[in-house]
């Protein structure tokens, strides 16, 4: 019997960002699947959601509300959405701004009237996403989800807007792996939004205990081997598993640790 469920257009959004925990992303991915144009909306959305970014990328968005705030006659919003915004979640096309008036009243956009007290820039954390292969479907991973030796993972990123990125991994033997990018001495570029695979996958090795993944990314180009030579600095260190890399505030960076049992 086919479903006439049709998945709607915010949790579309969460979909695309993967905003969602990861046994209901993978839930509301599967329904997506079934659908007769599921699959070809959400290709639609991550590609309206690129071409957005290309047209206003995150750092020029900031400058222009930082700019807008600055000034009495700032009493509309400095850009139009076009129609191709209808189901661009604006967390990944563009900087979310939120502005907090003298009475603490927090409002989103552009205010109008007085000139705003204070005018703070949000936007989505980049993640770092792993499926682990398996006889079915592909499994999500969590932090700190069970792994094992001989088990195969795909790497993959939600960029969230920044352009550049690393990805390295420290295992429970302090042996320090990169895995993006595939060479040269700079970050890869990163697609802008959606969820994005690494070109292999990885297979686990016996090493002890557990095996954690970084991505370091940021908005500009930067070299890959501060953040190699921060991962060998932690590996042979007690909270290896846990400690942030030592490295510039201008990077960004997340993890996710898989714990190794034998």
């Amino acid at each position: 019997m086919t479903s006439t469920h049709r998945t709607p257009d915010w949790l579309l959004e969460r979909i695309a960002l993967g905003e969602l925990p990861p046994a209901e992303l993978a839930a509301a991915r599967a329904r997506l699947a079934e659908e007769p144009d599921g699959l070809a909306r959400l290709a639609a959305l991550e590609a309206d959601s690129r071409a957005t970014l290309e047209k206003l990328p995150p750092a020029r968005v900031v400058r222009e509300v930082n700019a807008r705030a600055s000034r009495p006659e700032a009493s509309r919003p400095f850009f139009r959405l076009s129609p191709a915004w209808g189901l661009v979640p604006v967390l990944a096309a563009v900087a979310l701004f939120v502005v907090v008036r003298p009475s603490g009243q927090v409002s989103s956009g552009v205010a109008t009237g007085e000139v705003p007290e204070v005018t703070r820039v949000k936007g989505l954390a980049p993640q770092l996403v792993i499926h682990r292969q398996a006889a079915g479907r592909p499994e999500r991973l969590a932090d700190r989800a069970a792994a094992a030796a001989g088990d195969v993972v795909q790497v993959g990123y939600i960029a969230a807007g920044r352009s550049h990125g690393v990805i390295v991994s420290i295992d429970g033997n302090g042996a320090v792996t990169l895995h993006a990018p595939d060479e040269g001495p700079q970050a890869m570029p990163l697609a802008p939004s959606g969820t994005q695979a690494l070109s292999r996958a990885y297979e686990l090795d016996d090493a002890p205990h557990f095996e954690r993944f970084i991505f370091v990314a940021s908005d500009a180009p930067f070299d890959v081997e501060p953040v190699l030579a921060a991962a060998r600095a932690l590996s042979g260190k007690p909270d290896a598993s846990t400690a942030p890399l030592s490295l510039p505030g201008n990077l960004t960076q997340v993890s996710l640790t898989l714990e190794k049992h034998e």
